[in-house]
């Protein structure tokens, strides 16, 4: 059996890919758990400073499969509390697990991000699309609401109104508008996608390991905290990083107009 999630390391820099093309990356529990396994490892890992999030063949995500949703109240009904556990301790390991991790993480949406499979995206810390990619908050077409944190992850993107609009109307957004809304940051072509996403997180692993890891915390940290902790936060972020033999290796390198050697000391 093919593994749900696949994972290739290269040069400090990781790229996950939702391998269930059958589905169209569905977010079954086997790719949920793949996913956060894979994402806890990589944070953990000190030798990767960026990773891509991509899809298997013509879909980034597809969301929630029907299947599981319609066996929650269908042959097999589940009660409310298993319900709310079956999220709890399904789907919302995956928003969870993005807000804590400290590697910046770039999704590279090569086709359709529907639903949960939309949300995913926008827990990333950079999206960019393909001419193919489309964007859909497709839950109230099936009764239900963004299960997933969407709600609080799409507004911090793209504005409550636009975010909204989204969630209530359940249209499909093409590349261009995803790029007009904020949604992405570029669109590109299909067969250049990865490479371009390779491109950007080069230019992010050329920073200082341990840099980049507190600058993405400290973005994170800062949506939820009012201004003065959040510079409080950034000088104590900042007096550590100071300390660090990498950022003496920056200036000094800076200065020496050469390229720096970084040993994330």
């Amino acid at each position: 059996m093919t593994k749900p999630v696949l994972y290739e390391e290269k040069n400090n820099i990781c790229v996950i890919t939702l391998n269930r093309e059958d589905t169209r990356n569905a977010l079954t529990p086997d790719v949920i758990n793949e996913l956060v396994n894979i994402l806890e490892d990589v944070d953990k890992n000190q030798n990767i400073s960026c990773a891509i999030l991509t899809g298997a063949g013509k879909s980034f995500s597809s969301g929630g499969n029907l299947h599981e949703i319609n066996e929650m109240t269908g042959k097999d009904k589940m009660s409310q509390r298993e319900i709310e556990n079956w999220y709890r301790y399904g789907i919302q390991k995956i928003p969870s697990t993005f807000n804590r991790i400290d590697v910046p993480v770039i999704a590279a949406v090569n086709g359709h991000a529907i639903g949960a499979g939309n949300d995913l995206c926008t827990m990333c810390d950079i999206r960019i699309g393909s001419e193919e990619a489309k964007f859909s908050e497709s839950f109230l077409r099936i009764g239900i609401i963004p299960g997933d944190g969407g709600s609080w992850f799409l507004p911090k993107i793209i504005g409550l109104s636009r975010a909204a609009e989204m969630i209530l109307t359940c249209d499909i957004l093409n590349a261009e508008k995803a790029l007009e809304w904020g949604l992405i940051s570029q669109i590109v072509p299909q067969t250049k996608l990865l490479d371009t996403a390779m491109e950007l997180a080069n230019k992010i692993v050329n920073n200082p390991p341990e840099a980049i890891r507190r600058a993405k915390r400290l973005l994170r940290l800062s949506q939820n905290i009012n201004l003065n902790t959040a510079l409080e936060m950034a000088a104590s972020q900042q007096s550590l990083l100071q300390m660090t033999n990498d950022h003496k290796e920056a200036i000094k390198a800076l200065i020496e107009k050469r390229k720096p050697e970084y040993k994330n000391s």
